[in-house]
Protein backbone atom coordinates (compact mmCIF):
# COMPACT_ATOMS: atom_id res chain seq x y z
CA UNK A 1 0.00 0.00 0.00
CA UNK A 2 2.81 2.46 0.78
CA UNK A 3 4.78 1.53 -2.33
CA UNK A 4 3.37 4.59 -3.99
CA UNK A 5 0.95 7.42 -3.45
CA UNK A 6 -1.14 9.39 -5.88
CA UNK A 7 0.98 12.56 -5.56
CA UNK A 8 4.48 11.07 -5.90
CA UNK A 9 5.02 11.62 -9.62
CA UNK A 10 3.46 15.09 -9.52
CA UNK A 11 5.74 16.19 -6.68
CA UNK A 12 8.86 14.88 -8.41
CA UNK A 13 7.87 16.72 -11.58
CA UNK A 14 7.15 20.01 -9.80
CA UNK A 15 10.32 19.93 -7.68
CA UNK A 16 12.25 20.77 -10.85
CA UNK A 17 10.54 24.17 -10.87
CA UNK A 18 9.79 25.32 -7.32
CA UNK A 19 9.59 24.34 -3.68
CA UNK A 20 6.86 21.87 -2.82
CA UNK A 21 4.64 22.31 0.24
CA UNK A 22 2.64 19.29 1.43
CA UNK A 23 -0.10 19.86 3.99
CA UNK A 24 -2.33 17.23 5.50
CA UNK A 25 -3.75 15.75 8.66
CA UNK A 26 -1.49 14.29 11.32
CA UNK A 27 -0.49 10.69 10.44
CA UNK A 28 -1.90 10.83 6.92
CA UNK A 29 1.50 9.82 5.51
CA UNK A 30 3.33 13.07 4.68
CA UNK A 31 6.70 12.02 6.14
CA UNK A 32 6.54 8.59 4.49
CA UNK A 33 5.72 10.23 1.18
CA UNK A 34 8.65 12.65 1.51
CA UNK A 35 11.32 10.24 2.82
CA UNK A 36 10.41 6.90 1.28
CA UNK A 37 8.67 7.77 -1.99
CA UNK A 38 10.08 11.12 -3.17
CA UNK A 39 13.59 11.20 -1.64
CA UNK A 40 14.82 7.91 -3.24
CA UNK A 41 14.73 9.65 -6.63
CA UNK A 42 17.69 11.75 -5.44
CA UNK A 43 21.25 10.53 -4.83
CA UNK A 44 21.20 11.98 -1.33
CA UNK A 45 18.72 13.92 0.79
CA UNK A 46 18.65 15.61 4.20
CA UNK A 47 15.63 15.42 6.51
CA UNK A 48 15.00 17.90 9.34
CA UNK A 49 12.11 17.73 11.81
CA UNK A 50 11.45 20.93 13.74
CA UNK A 51 10.30 18.90 16.73
CA UNK A 52 13.84 17.45 17.11
CA UNK A 53 16.19 19.78 19.00
CA UNK A 54 19.29 18.75 17.03
CA UNK A 55 17.49 19.36 13.74
CA UNK A 56 16.30 22.80 14.89
CA UNK A 57 19.88 23.83 15.58
CA UNK A 58 21.03 22.74 12.13
CA UNK A 59 18.15 24.56 10.45
CA UNK A 60 18.87 27.79 12.31
CA UNK A 61 22.59 27.52 11.43
CA UNK A 62 21.75 26.74 7.80
CA UNK A 63 23.84 23.61 8.14
CA UNK A 64 23.08 21.27 5.24
CA UNK A 65 25.13 18.42 3.66
CA UNK A 66 27.08 19.57 0.65
CA UNK A 67 26.31 16.35 -1.21
CA UNK A 68 22.54 16.45 -0.69
CA UNK A 69 20.21 17.19 -3.59
CA UNK A 70 16.94 17.40 -1.65
CA UNK A 71 16.24 19.20 1.65
CA UNK A 72 13.11 18.15 3.57
CA UNK A 73 11.73 20.38 6.35
CA UNK A 74 9.05 18.71 8.47
CA UNK A 75 6.76 20.66 10.85
CA UNK A 76 8.83 23.82 10.39
CA UNK A 77 5.62 25.88 10.45
CA UNK A 78 5.83 25.63 14.25
CA UNK A 79 8.62 28.23 14.09
CA UNK A 80 6.89 31.66 14.10
CA UNK A 81 9.21 33.07 11.41
CA UNK A 82 9.27 29.96 9.26
CA UNK A 83 8.21 31.67 6.04
CA UNK A 84 11.09 34.15 6.13
CA UNK A 85 13.51 31.35 6.98
CA UNK A 86 12.34 29.10 4.14
CA UNK A 87 12.26 32.00 1.68
CA UNK A 88 15.82 32.94 2.59
CA UNK A 89 17.18 29.40 2.26
CA UNK A 90 15.40 28.88 -1.04
CA UNK A 91 16.60 32.16 -2.54
CA UNK A 92 20.20 31.37 -1.56
CA UNK A 93 20.31 27.65 -2.39
CA UNK A 94 17.68 27.07 -5.10
CA UNK A 95 20.35 26.30 -7.71
CA UNK A 96 21.89 23.65 -5.45
CA UNK A 97 19.00 22.04 -3.52
CA UNK A 98 15.38 21.09 -4.07
CA UNK A 99 13.16 21.94 -1.10
CA UNK A 100 10.22 19.88 0.18
CA UNK A 101 8.25 21.26 3.17
CA UNK A 102 5.63 19.20 5.00
CA UNK A 103 3.32 20.11 7.86
CA UNK A 104 0.13 19.20 9.70
CA UNK A 105 -1.40 22.65 9.18
CA UNK A 106 -2.50 24.48 6.04
CA UNK A 107 0.86 25.91 5.01
CA UNK A 108 -0.56 27.88 2.08
CA UNK A 109 -2.77 30.09 4.26
CA UNK A 110 -0.77 30.17 7.48
CA UNK A 111 -0.35 33.82 8.42
CA UNK A 112 2.22 33.79 11.23
CA UNK A 113 5.14 33.90 8.85
CA UNK A 114 5.61 37.48 7.74
CA UNK A 115 7.06 37.69 4.24
CA UNK A 116 5.09 36.09 1.42
CA UNK A 117 6.37 33.02 -0.42
CA UNK A 118 4.09 33.65 -3.36
CA UNK A 119 5.48 32.40 -6.64
CA UNK A 120 8.13 30.20 -5.00
CA UNK A 121 6.14 27.02 -4.30
CA UNK A 122 3.49 24.58 -5.44
CA UNK A 123 1.07 23.38 -2.77
CA UNK A 124 -0.42 19.92 -2.37
CA UNK A 125 -2.91 18.56 0.14
CA UNK A 126 -2.20 14.92 0.99
CA UNK A 127 -5.55 13.21 1.58
CA UNK A 128 -6.20 9.86 3.25
CA UNK A 129 -6.21 6.78 1.05
CA UNK A 130 -9.21 6.53 -1.26
CA UNK A 131 -10.59 3.41 -2.89
CA UNK A 132 -8.92 4.04 -6.26
CA UNK A 133 -5.60 4.67 -4.52
CA UNK A 134 -5.83 1.45 -2.49
CA UNK A 135 -6.57 -0.47 -5.68
CA UNK A 136 -3.81 1.42 -7.54
CA UNK A 137 -6.29 2.44 -10.24
CA UNK A 138 -5.23 5.41 -12.37
CA UNK A 139 -8.35 6.94 -13.87
CA UNK A 140 -8.37 9.21 -16.90
CA UNK A 141 -10.76 11.86 -15.57
CA UNK A 142 -11.71 14.50 -18.11
CA UNK A 143 -13.13 17.82 -16.97
CA UNK A 144 -16.88 18.30 -17.63
CA UNK A 145 -17.18 14.79 -19.07
CA UNK A 146 -18.79 11.68 -17.58
CA UNK A 147 -16.75 9.94 -14.91
CA UNK A 148 -15.06 6.69 -16.03
CA UNK A 149 -17.27 4.58 -13.77
CA UNK A 150 -15.82 1.17 -12.96
CA UNK A 151 -17.63 -2.00 -14.03
CA UNK A 152 -15.66 -4.16 -11.58
CA UNK A 153 -16.73 -4.92 -8.02
CA UNK A 154 -14.52 -3.82 -5.12
CA UNK A 155 -16.93 -4.24 -2.23
CA UNK A 156 -14.57 -5.94 0.23
CA UNK A 157 -11.97 -3.18 -0.14
CA UNK A 158 -14.73 -0.59 0.15
CA UNK A 159 -15.99 -2.08 3.43
CA UNK A 160 -12.47 -2.03 4.93
CA UNK A 161 -12.03 1.59 3.91
CA UNK A 162 -15.44 2.54 5.30
CA UNK A 163 -14.77 0.93 8.67
CA UNK A 164 -11.11 1.77 9.30
CA UNK A 165 -10.76 5.08 7.45
CA UNK A 166 -8.08 6.09 4.98
CA UNK A 167 -5.14 6.71 7.32
CA UNK A 168 -2.28 4.29 6.53
CA UNK A 169 -1.65 2.83 9.99
CA UNK A 170 -5.23 1.74 10.61
CA UNK A 171 -5.74 0.51 7.05
CA UNK A 172 -2.78 -1.80 7.52
CA UNK A 173 -3.80 -3.03 10.99
CA UNK A 174 -7.56 -3.38 10.42
CA UNK A 175 -8.12 -3.96 14.12
CA UNK A 176 -11.04 -2.47 16.09
CA UNK A 177 -9.17 -2.18 19.40
CA UNK A 178 -6.22 -0.49 17.69
CA UNK A 179 -8.61 1.91 15.95
CA UNK A 180 -10.19 3.02 19.23
CA UNK A 181 -6.79 3.59 20.85
CA UNK A 182 -5.51 5.37 17.75
CA UNK A 183 -8.45 7.80 17.80
CA UNK A 184 -7.71 8.74 21.43
CA UNK A 185 -3.97 9.08 20.92
CA UNK A 186 -4.39 11.07 17.69
CA UNK A 187 -6.58 13.68 19.37
CA UNK A 188 -4.26 13.92 22.38
CA UNK A 189 -1.27 14.60 20.12
CA UNK A 190 -3.24 17.05 17.97
CA UNK A 191 -3.92 19.28 20.98
CA UNK A 192 -0.74 18.66 22.95
CA UNK A 193 1.83 18.75 20.13
CA UNK A 194 0.25 20.76 17.32
CA UNK A 195 -2.37 23.26 18.43
CA UNK A 196 -0.65 24.19 21.72
CA UNK A 197 2.62 24.80 19.88
CA UNK A 198 1.13 27.32 17.47
CA UNK A 199 -2.20 28.72 18.58
CA UNK A 200 -2.83 30.75 21.74
CA UNK A 201 -6.06 29.06 22.85
CA UNK A 202 -7.04 30.08 26.36
CA UNK A 203 -9.80 27.52 26.90
CA UNK A 204 -8.19 24.42 25.40
CA UNK A 205 -10.46 22.12 27.45
CA UNK A 206 -13.64 23.49 25.86
CA UNK A 207 -11.99 23.38 22.44
CA UNK A 208 -11.30 19.67 22.96
CA UNK A 209 -14.91 19.23 24.02
CA UNK A 210 -15.99 20.91 20.79
CA UNK A 211 -13.91 18.40 18.82
CA UNK A 212 -15.74 15.58 20.63
CA UNK A 213 -19.09 16.93 19.40
CA UNK A 214 -18.15 17.27 15.73
CA UNK A 215 -18.36 13.63 14.52
CA UNK A 216 -22.04 13.61 15.56
CA UNK A 217 -22.68 16.72 13.42
CA UNK A 218 -21.50 15.14 10.16
CA UNK A 219 -23.84 15.60 7.21
CA UNK A 220 -26.23 18.02 8.90
CA UNK A 221 -26.34 21.81 8.64
CA UNK A 222 -23.78 23.17 11.07
CA UNK A 223 -25.23 25.53 13.65
CA UNK A 224 -22.49 27.45 15.44
CA UNK A 225 -25.15 28.92 17.73
CA UNK A 226 -26.13 25.43 18.83
CA UNK A 227 -22.50 24.49 19.49
CA UNK A 228 -21.97 27.76 21.37
CA UNK A 229 -24.97 27.07 23.60
CA UNK A 230 -23.90 23.49 24.30
CA UNK A 231 -20.44 24.66 25.33
CA UNK A 232 -21.62 27.88 27.03
CA UNK A 233 -19.02 29.95 25.17
CA UNK A 234 -19.17 32.96 22.87
CA UNK A 235 -20.00 32.73 19.18
CA UNK A 236 -16.58 34.18 18.44
CA UNK A 237 -14.79 31.47 20.44
CA UNK A 238 -16.71 28.62 18.79
CA UNK A 239 -16.08 30.11 15.34
CA UNK A 240 -12.37 30.52 16.05
CA UNK A 241 -11.99 26.96 17.37
CA UNK A 242 -13.73 25.52 14.31
CA UNK A 243 -11.36 27.46 12.05
CA UNK A 244 -8.30 26.24 13.95
CA UNK A 245 -9.42 22.61 13.81
CA UNK A 246 -10.12 23.00 10.10
CA UNK A 247 -6.68 24.51 9.57
CA UNK A 248 -5.17 21.40 11.17
CA UNK A 249 -7.17 19.10 8.87
CA UNK A 250 -9.43 17.71 11.57
CA UNK A 251 -12.59 18.51 9.64
CA UNK A 252 -13.68 20.32 6.50
CA UNK A 253 -16.81 22.23 5.55
CA UNK A 254 -18.85 22.26 2.36
CA UNK A 255 -20.96 25.31 1.56
CA UNK A 256 -24.19 25.65 -0.45
CA UNK A 257 -24.06 26.58 -4.11
CA UNK A 258 -25.86 29.89 -4.48
CA UNK A 259 -27.96 30.88 -7.47
CA UNK A 260 -31.17 32.85 -7.64
CA UNK A 261 -33.14 30.52 -9.91
CA UNK A 262 -32.99 27.69 -7.37
CA UNK A 263 -33.78 29.94 -4.36
CA UNK A 264 -30.76 28.52 -2.57
CA UNK A 265 -29.79 29.08 1.02
CA UNK A 266 -26.67 31.20 1.38
CA UNK A 267 -24.62 30.50 4.48
CA UNK A 268 -25.05 27.26 6.38
CA UNK A 269 -22.15 24.83 5.91
CA UNK A 270 -22.16 21.06 6.26
CA UNK A 271 -19.29 19.55 8.22
CA UNK A 272 -17.30 16.36 7.52
CA UNK A 273 -14.27 14.68 9.12
CA UNK A 274 -10.95 13.92 7.43
CA UNK A 275 -11.02 10.68 9.41
CA UNK A 276 -14.49 9.34 8.68
CA UNK A 277 -13.84 6.29 10.90
CA UNK A 278 -14.61 8.57 13.87
CA UNK A 279 -18.25 8.82 12.74
CA UNK A 280 -20.38 6.19 14.48
CA UNK A 281 -23.65 6.60 12.58
CA UNK A 282 -23.53 4.37 9.48
CA UNK A 283 -25.43 6.72 7.15
CA UNK A 284 -23.41 9.77 8.23
CA UNK A 285 -20.13 7.88 7.90
CA UNK A 286 -21.10 6.74 4.40
CA UNK A 287 -21.93 10.30 3.38
CA UNK A 288 -18.63 11.47 4.89
CA UNK A 289 -16.73 8.83 2.91
CA UNK A 290 -18.27 10.11 -0.33
CA UNK A 291 -17.56 13.73 0.66
CA UNK A 292 -13.90 12.95 1.37
CA UNK A 293 -13.42 11.25 -1.99
CA UNK A 294 -15.01 14.17 -3.83
CA UNK A 295 -12.92 16.72 -1.92
CA UNK A 296 -9.79 14.76 -2.80
CA UNK A 297 -10.78 14.81 -6.48
CA UNK A 298 -11.57 18.53 -6.62
CA UNK A 299 -8.44 19.57 -4.70
CA UNK A 300 -6.21 17.38 -6.84
CA UNK A 301 -7.62 18.85 -10.05
CA UNK A 302 -7.16 22.34 -8.61
CA UNK A 303 -3.68 21.92 -7.12
CA UNK A 304 -2.04 19.90 -9.92
CA UNK A 305 -4.09 20.47 -13.06
CA UNK A 306 -4.94 24.10 -12.26
CA UNK A 307 -8.69 23.81 -12.83
CA UNK A 308 -11.05 25.90 -10.70
CA UNK A 309 -12.93 22.91 -9.34
CA UNK A 310 -15.19 23.33 -6.31
CA UNK A 311 -17.34 21.10 -4.13
CA UNK A 312 -20.72 22.33 -2.85
CA UNK A 313 -24.04 20.92 -1.74
CA UNK A 314 -27.43 21.94 -3.13
CA UNK A 315 -30.31 23.08 -0.92
CA UNK A 316 -33.06 25.63 -1.39
CA UNK A 317 -35.49 27.39 0.92
CA UNK A 318 -38.06 24.64 0.25
CA UNK A 319 -35.58 22.10 1.68
CA UNK A 320 -34.97 20.34 -1.60
CA UNK A 321 -31.41 19.02 -1.28
CA UNK A 322 -28.68 17.06 -3.05
CA UNK A 323 -25.64 16.07 -1.01
CA UNK A 324 -22.82 17.11 -3.37
CA UNK A 325 -22.36 19.29 -6.44
CA UNK A 326 -19.07 19.64 -8.35
CA UNK A 327 -18.35 22.63 -10.59
CA UNK A 328 -15.55 23.75 -12.90
CA UNK A 329 -15.21 27.52 -13.31
CA UNK A 330 -18.65 27.72 -11.66
CA UNK A 331 -20.09 25.55 -14.46
CA UNK A 332 -22.04 22.45 -13.39
CA UNK A 333 -20.20 19.15 -13.85
CA UNK A 334 -21.98 16.49 -11.77
CA UNK A 335 -23.93 16.00 -8.56
CA UNK A 336 -24.07 13.09 -6.13
CA UNK A 337 -26.62 11.86 -3.61
CA UNK A 338 -25.48 9.32 -1.00
CA UNK A 339 -28.00 6.65 0.05
CA UNK A 340 -27.48 3.49 2.06
CA UNK A 341 -30.06 1.31 0.28
CA UNK A 342 -32.55 3.44 -1.66
CA UNK A 343 -32.19 2.87 -5.40
CA UNK A 344 -35.11 5.14 -6.33
CA UNK A 345 -33.70 8.45 -7.61
CA UNK A 346 -34.15 11.35 -5.23
CA UNK A 347 -36.90 13.76 -6.46
CA UNK A 348 -34.57 16.68 -5.72
CA UNK A 349 -32.29 15.52 -8.55
CA UNK A 350 -34.84 16.47 -11.18
CA UNK A 351 -35.46 19.93 -9.72
CA UNK A 352 -31.78 20.91 -9.62
CA UNK A 353 -30.80 19.07 -12.81
CA UNK A 354 -33.36 21.07 -14.80
CA UNK A 355 -32.69 24.50 -13.28
CA UNK A 356 -28.88 24.25 -13.23
CA UNK A 357 -28.50 22.15 -16.38
CA UNK A 358 -26.33 19.57 -14.59
CA UNK A 359 -24.85 17.15 -17.16
CA UNK A 360 -24.30 14.11 -14.91
CA UNK A 361 -26.11 12.90 -11.81
CA UNK A 362 -25.19 9.95 -9.59
CA UNK A 363 -27.09 8.34 -6.75
CA UNK A 364 -24.44 6.34 -4.89
CA UNK A 365 -25.69 3.45 -2.76
CA UNK A 366 -23.93 1.17 -0.31
CA UNK A 367 -25.42 -1.95 -1.90
CA UNK A 368 -23.39 -4.27 -4.15
CA UNK A 369 -23.78 -4.85 -7.89
CA UNK A 370 -25.96 -1.83 -8.67
CA UNK A 371 -25.62 0.16 -11.91
CA UNK A 372 -28.95 1.42 -13.26
CA UNK A 373 -29.82 4.45 -15.39
CA UNK A 374 -33.23 5.78 -14.37
CA UNK A 375 -34.60 8.89 -16.10
CA UNK A 376 -31.09 10.21 -16.65
CA UNK A 377 -29.98 9.46 -13.06
CA UNK A 378 -27.26 6.84 -12.69
CA UNK A 379 -27.82 4.76 -9.57
CA UNK A 380 -24.58 2.98 -8.77
CA UNK A 381 -22.82 1.01 -6.04
CA UNK A 382 -20.39 3.03 -3.94
CA UNK A 383 -17.46 0.71 -4.61
CA UNK A 384 -17.82 1.16 -8.37
CA UNK A 385 -18.31 4.93 -8.15
CA UNK A 386 -15.41 5.59 -5.75
CA UNK A 387 -13.03 3.38 -7.72
CA UNK A 388 -13.59 5.80 -10.63
CA UNK A 389 -12.12 8.82 -8.80
CA UNK A 390 -8.62 9.78 -7.63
Amino acid sequence: MIRNRYLTKNILQDLSEKMIFIGGARQVGKTTLAKKLVAPDFKEFAYYNWDARSDRKKIMRSEFPGSAELIIFDEIHKYPKWKNLVKGEYDIHKDRYKFLITGSARLNIYRKGGDSLQGRYHYYTLHPFSLAEILNIKNDIKILQELPVSTADHFNDFEILDRFGGFPEMLLKQNERSLRRWHNEKMDRLFREDIRDIEAVRDIANMQLLSDFLPSKVGSLLSINSLREDLEVSHRAATNWLSILEQFYYHFRIYPFHKKNIRSIKKEAKLYMFDWSEVENEAARFENLIASHLLKLTQYLKEYEGYRTDLYYLRNVDKKEVDFFVTVDDKPWFCVEAKLNDTNPSPSFFYFKERLNIPYTYQVVRKQNVDILQKGIRVISADRFLASLI
